[in-house]
């Protein structure tokens, strides 16, 4: 009977063993895994870093510009939705930063100005990433309104003299705006 006691003690100390030993490579997996998940995160917010102008906004639920095209060209002047939409800086006003325009693809430029001129941008951020929040709207700008922009813009006067129709216009009233920093 001892011998039968021994081994029925000694098979019931193995198996132990082995749930033991398969719950601690259990654990040690998923605490692997939470370090990679961590790691991954921390990457991901150092290689995106943004710099804020006028309200603090976040870079999250923000509309393409190919899909922010789309949108743009549904609307009539009168037309205005409220958005969030990331691009890319073609332009900025080279004189205080009032004004900047963002590629919508396509040889398509969006206009935006900033919410009764709380804020402004650096005038250095031509092919920067931004992210803006606020207002899409077309608008019909007046040869005069083409004219001061692309002064603002440092063109020629060959360049703003040849301006002599109105045209239509995608603008975007920012009342917050992210600009990827180096």
């Amino acid at each position: 009977m001892q011998v039968q006691n021994f081994k029925k003690h000694h098979h019931t100390m193995k198996n132990l063993f082995l749930y033991m030993f398969a719950a601690l490579m259990l654990v040690s997996c998923k605490q692997e895994a939470k370090e990679t998940t961590a790691d991954v995160q921390e990457t991901v917010e150092k290689e995106i870093a943004y710099a804020s102008f006028g309200q603090k906004i976040d870079a999250v639920n923000v509309l393409a510009t190919n899909e922010m095209h789309e949108k743009y060209k549904g609307l009539k002047p009168g037309d205005t939705f409220n958005i969030k939409m990331g691009g890319t800086v073609k332009e900025v006003c080279q004189v205080k930063g009032c004004w900047m325009t963002v590629d919508l693809g396509d040889g398509e430029e969006a206009v935006v100005r900033f919410k009764d001129y709380e804020f402004f941008v650096p005038k250095n951020i031509s092919g920067k990433e931004v992210v803006v929040n606020g207002s899409a709207y077309v608008k019909e700008l007046s040869v005069a309104e083409l004219r001061h922009r692309a002064e603002d813009g440092g063109k020629s006067e060959e360049e703003i003299s040849a301006i002599t129709e109105p045209q239509k216009t995608y603008v975007f009233m920012a009342d917050g705006v992210l600009v990827e920093e180096d």
